[in-house]
């Protein structure tokens, strides 16, 4: 009788599981109540953002960062600019990754003039790299992997939120967002994967967004083109910030301690760009009318008359990148089996990402079709650690 009812009970599990696995799989959007929550950790980012901050000094103290490698990406303006300015500064070998290298020479030139006297010229260098095409990612992966030396920390800070506009697709074909956020990122954080490892304790921070919390990912849909979802600028960017997060999180789990890299994605905050047009009209109002709590990326000055300080923009990047306490943060996650990696928010305190990004079935699935669309095979991280040599689909291709 026993045996019946625990046989019954089995069959009613499966049924259950089978059932939600279902379910899941056939979601093809936010619930409302989740949909509501993300945008109320939205709001609520926006209004307080500057008080969680307070405790933090202006600008972060960072530690001497000498013999510190860091790959910065999107690095000639906003937060990556301010980032890369300050682990200069504070002694870093750090590396611009752009697309307009013009742009990023005569910012060192500036840097150079205005930090003269006040120590050793600082040891920054630019290498091209152009997110838009995943044959640049291979070029400059391949470029700096030659080097055979060691990269400490790959800051994938570049983005593009294309406010209002149609929606684009990159030469590769795919939906601009989702390339520059993050399919370019995640191939390059691969790639890298040889540097990372001769440069352990090392980590990977993606600059992330509080977006998130009203992305969604559909893995048969990940151009928004098949009708299902209406495609907007708003729509584009938060799916690609919970894919950053989602394949970040597989990342994390698959990469092994003894490899010595953290995974770690940062929001830093609501920053005060041309994004009110594509948001709920409630949200524009709060966006228009109340300036003095939101960050400005432009050289982490703050808009607002009633303050002149440097802003919260890129601390949670620095922070990522050099606390010493990061790594046994990711290693406390993993042993905990914790399905989501670590994220940083903007006032530098561990934050849970959203209920979406902890949906492992999904996750899994954003992992395998990443890999699908960028070119790599499916062990490509483990054949890198075993130190393989792994082709990508785009190595041969010319722009």
């Amino acid at each position: 009788m026993a045996s019946s009812s625990s046989s019954e009970s089995n069959n009613d599990e499966r049924e259950t599981t089978t059932t939600t696995t279902s379910f899941k799989s056939n979601k093809t959007g936010l619930g409302w109540m989740e949909w509501l929550r993300g945008w109320f950790y939205l709001a609520y980012e926006m209004l307080f953002q500057r008080i969680m901050a307070s405790h933090l000094q202006n600008p972060m103290p960072l530690p001497p960062l000498n013999d510190f490698t860091c790959i910065i990406t999107g690095s000639t303006s906003g937060i990556g600019r301010e980032t890369a300015r300050q682990l200069a500064e504070s002694g870093a070998h750090v590396v611009m990754a752009v697309r307009n290298t013009k742009a990023a020479h005569d910012l060192i030139q500036k840097w150079q003039d205005e930090w003269s006297g006040r120590g050793l010229p600082l040891n920054i260098e630019v290498m091209e790299l152009d997110l838009l095409s995943l044959a640049s990612v291979v070029r400059f992966s391949e470029a700096w992997n030659a080097r055979s030396g060691p990269l400490h920390v790959l800051i994938n800070n570049a983005g593009i939120f294309s406010i209002g506009e149609p929606q684009k697709f990159s030469k590769d074909g795919y939906e601009e967002h989702m390339q520059v956020n993050h399919l370019a990122p995640a191939l390059l954080s691969v790639l890298l994967l040889p540097s990372l490892i001769r440069g352990s304790p090392s980590r990977i921070v993606n600059v992330n967004s509080i977006m998130h919390q009203v992305g969604f990912v559909d893995t048969e849909d990940m151009n928004v083109t098949s009708g299902k979802r209406k495609f907007t600028s708003l729509v584009g960017y938060s799916g690609s910030k919970l894919a950053q997060v989602m394949f970040s999180s597989v990342l994390h789990k698959k990469l092994p301690a003894e490899a010595g890299i953290s995974v770690v994605c940062v929001s830093p905050g609501i920053v005060q760009t041309n994004v009110a047009r594509d948001l709920p009209k409630i949200v524009q109002a709060a966006y228009h009318l109340i300036p003095y709590f939101i960050f400005s990326a432009e050289e982490g000055k703050i808009t607002t008359p009633y303050a002149d300080m440097q802003s919260c923009s890129s601390r949670s990047s620095l922070f990522a990148a050099t606390d010493p306490q990061i790594p046994e943060y990711c290693e406390m996650l993993k042993a905990d089996e914790w399905p989501v990696s670590a994220f940083i928010s903007q006032d530098c305190r561990p934050t849970n990402a959203s209920e979406e990004s902890h949906n492992l079935e999904t996750s899994y699935r954003v992992w395998e079709k990443t890999l699908q669309m960028v070119g790599l095979p499916s062990d490509a991280v483990e054949r890198l650690i075993e130190g393989e040599d792994v082709d990508c689909k785009y190595g041969a291709r010319d722009d």
